[in-house]
């Protein structure tokens, strides 16, 4: 009686372990092209806000692009409190000049991008695999931006 129990869980757990294991692979699966994701807000809204942002350039058959949107997707989650998360389509025609002011050339390219001071950092590709690296940068960032925020406090108060 007590094997059939601990088989009849085991048969349960690997049961369960199966279906998620295929539900995960089914729902990765159904992501095709990176905008699939629908990440974030959109680039004007981003430059109204007061928080930096993490723009996104992509297009939709950039295999690399595809394979990044994960750690994308994480990251948005993790730091949605702190960054404003983009994504721009580079075949979008509406975005040619951003794309040729930015001076896009690969995919994906990722910059944080910040309104408040003027300011746009390109992180470099060999982020992208690492989500570990992406975040000590985001962080990095971060701290130099707070430590701008306290230097333009106190010359207000002066």
């Amino acid at each position: 009686m007590k094997k059939r129990v601990i088989v009849s869980i085991i048969l349960l757990f690997a049961f369960l372990f199966t279906s998620a294991v295929g539900f995960a692979v089914t729902n990765l699966m159904e992501k095709k092209h990176p905008s699939d994701y629908k990440i974030g807000i959109k680039y004007e809204q981003a430059l109204e806000s007061d928080k930096p942002s993490v723009v996104l350039f992509y297009a939709d058959w950039c295999t690399y692009c595809l394979k990044f949107m994960p750690r994308y997707k994480i990251l948005s989650m993790v730091y949605k409190d702190r960054y404003n998360f983009v994504m721009v389509d580079c075949d979008d025609s509406s975005y040619a000049r951003l794309i040729n002011d930015m001076m896009i050339s690969g995919f994906p390219t990722v910059y944080i991008i910040d309104p408040k001071y003027d300011n746009r950092v390109h992180l470099t590709q060999g982020l992208y695999v690492n989500t570990m690296k992406f975040r000590e940068e985001l962080d990095r960032y971060l701290r130099i931006r707070e430590m701008l925020d306290r230097a333009n406090s106190l010359s207000d108060k002066k």
